[in-house]
């Protein structure tokens, strides 16, 4: 059966792992919405060198069998801002801090805070990819009120024991640890082998 997810993308730096996490869920039996921020699209296209809806049109054309949604996140009337769309989990990769503390004090003036909120409330899986360094006090006690209230928080700090070459290797070990968490398979390298 095919999974529900949602990823927002946000204005903290970072958007290479957003970007590696929908390429590989793209190719997975996953039906994928997808949000990004105002901030989120200008960091995406800074950092990346190409726009997010050209990015998502781009991975459709080339991969027919996709099913990709390109969510507008001033649309407050979208089906996945309501409890009763139900899906198997969201991940805001990567978050910003602006973001997290919306979500930590139940502020949602947009649809991907409000999807956020949404998936807080119903108890579902809700991963949290924060790639700020370094936090305040703040910042860190906005990421336990979200952990106490049952999501997942996963900074973007990539692992080095599998050896990276490139920058898509640190990228796809952050897409492994998240699709671990989300109990899906794949054979990206994330797991400590020992000695």
């Amino acid at each position: 059966m095919r999974k529900k997810i949602i990823v927002g993308i946000t204005g903290a730096s970072g958007s290479i792992y957003g970007k590696n996490l929908i390429e590989k869920m793209s190719s997975m039996e996953i039906d994928l919405h997808t949000i990004v921020s105002e901030k989120g699209e200008e960091v995406f296209e800074y950092e990346t060198g190409t726009g997010f809806a050209s990015f998502i049109e781009k991975l459709k054309s080339g991969n027919p069998s996709a099913v990709i949604y390109q969510e507008d996140n001033r649309n407050m009337f979208s089906k996945i801002a309501s409890g009763s769309f139900e899906i198997d989990a969201m991940v805001i990769l990567p978050c910003s801090m602006k973001t997290l503390s919306a979500l930590a004090n139940g502020y949602s003036s947009s649809l991907l805070e409000r999807a956020a909120d949404v998936s807080l409330k119903e108890k579902r899986k809700l991963i949290i990819a924060p790639r700020e360094s370094p936090v305040s006090s703040i910042h860190l006690r906005n990421m336990l009120r979200l952990s106490d209230s049952g999501a997942v928080v996963m900074p973007a700090s990539p692992g080095f024991y599998t050896h990276p070459e490139t920058i898509d290797d640190l990228a796809d070990f952050i897409t492994g640890k998240i699709l671990n968490s989300l109990s899906i398979e794949h054979d990206l390298p994330t797991d400590w082998r020992g000695r």
